[in-house]
């Protein structure tokens, strides 16, 4: 598996197309599902807006999480980067 810079495994291009793929295969058989039920018109749309509004409320919560996990990357990598500059610049036997 592929490593970013902070060592962190990357995503390939495999996994990529596998999570694109069931996505779009799971979002049209739900939208063929609500178009082949035995309903009324407006029972169907409520349930086409209530599929969008829960796949975007699915994005947006992902979205949420992964800035969250990268904005602690960068704390704990700046945090990191202060303490070895504390630990570089600290000399036991100075005198003073």
């Amino acid at each position: 598996m592929d490593k970013t810079p902070s060592g962190v495994p990357g995503i390939t291009a495999a996994y990529y197309a596998q999570a694109a793929i069931a996505f779009g295969v799971s979002f049209a058989g739900l939208l063929a599902g609500i178009y082949f039920l035995p309903l009324d018109t407006w029972q169907r749309l409520f349930l086409a807006m209530s599929t969008l509004f829960v796949v975007t409320s699915a994005f947006t919560l992902a979205k949420v999480i992964r800035d969250q996990q990268e904005a602690a990357t960068v704390r704990v990598r700046v945090d990191e980067a202060r303490i070895e500059k504390l630990i570089a610049e600290h000399n036991p036997f100075a005198t003073g």
